[in-house]
């Protein structure tokens, strides 16, 4: 398990280093920026990030896993499709009351505060790379103290590989706020297309971008940059 591990890590790394300095970006208005950000990205690489995608499997619903089931206000987000432009940008969250797999409640608000949201499924091979990544990043102290990182655990199955989900995540340190999706609906309220799923929000609950598949920190990093604060 700890060989597999660091050789995500290593390629993670590797898929970082690569990346770097991709974007020379004018500051002409945030919400502009971070769409330049972002369209940047969905243009350098086959998949439109660092790294591959996992696409939906025919399941999709919350699985067994012990939380409560989250409560989802407000208007969906169009099913994410990067090949013909996003038309969830300037669209305003719904809010989520959800909780953890130990009971306690995360939520995803309208606070005035930018938010990345990261969309994971326990049998994705990407998000299996992309998790230690994240982390390391976050270990590394270099996670942004001004924009909420929030996670999403969802399209749970006990039948398929590595479930489950907390026990993955534990293994990983994962110290990133988890919102169990147990009912399967917060994924198609913010339209999720396949994993990874990032969802980017500005601090006025507007959406900024979206992207699928594994995300190089350096790029990461560049969108954060530019979230409207």
């Amino acid at each position: 398990m700890t060989r597999s591990r660091e050789s995500r890590r290593e390629a993670a790394k590797a898929r970082e280093k690569s990346s770097s300095s991709r974007f020379l970006l004018p500051v002409v208005g945030a919400g502009v920026v971070i769409v330049a950000a972002i369209g940047a990205i969905l243009l350098t690489g086959g998949s439109g990030t660092g790294g591959g995608s996992t696409p939906l499997p025919s399941f999709s619903s919350g699985g067994a896993v012990s939380s409560a089931d989250p409560t989802v206000t407000g208007q969906s987000l169009p099913l994410f499709d990067q090949s013909v432009g996003d038309p969830a940008v300037g669209q305003v969250i719904p809010t989520v009351q959800g909780s953890d797999f130990n009971g306690q409640s995360v939520s995803i608000d309208l606070d005035g505060r930018p938010k990345v949201l990261l969309f994971l499924a326990h049998w994705c091979s990407h998000c299996q790379a992309e998790v230690p990544a994240v982390q390391d990043w976050l270990d590394a102290g270099r996670g942004p103290t001004d924009v909420d990182l929030i996670s999403v655990a969802t399209s749970n199955d006990p039948g398929a590989p590595n479930y489950p989900p907390d026990a993955w995540l534990e293994r990983e340190g994962w110290t990133v706020p988890v919102i169990v999706d147990s009912n399967g609906s917060v994924a198609p309220a913010y339209g999720l297309s396949a994993f990874p799923f990032w969802v980017f929000v500005g601090a006025d609950g507007q959406v900024t971008g979206r992207l699928t598949g594994e995300l190089p920190i350096a790029d990461l990093e560049t969108i954060i940059a530019s979230l409207p604060r």
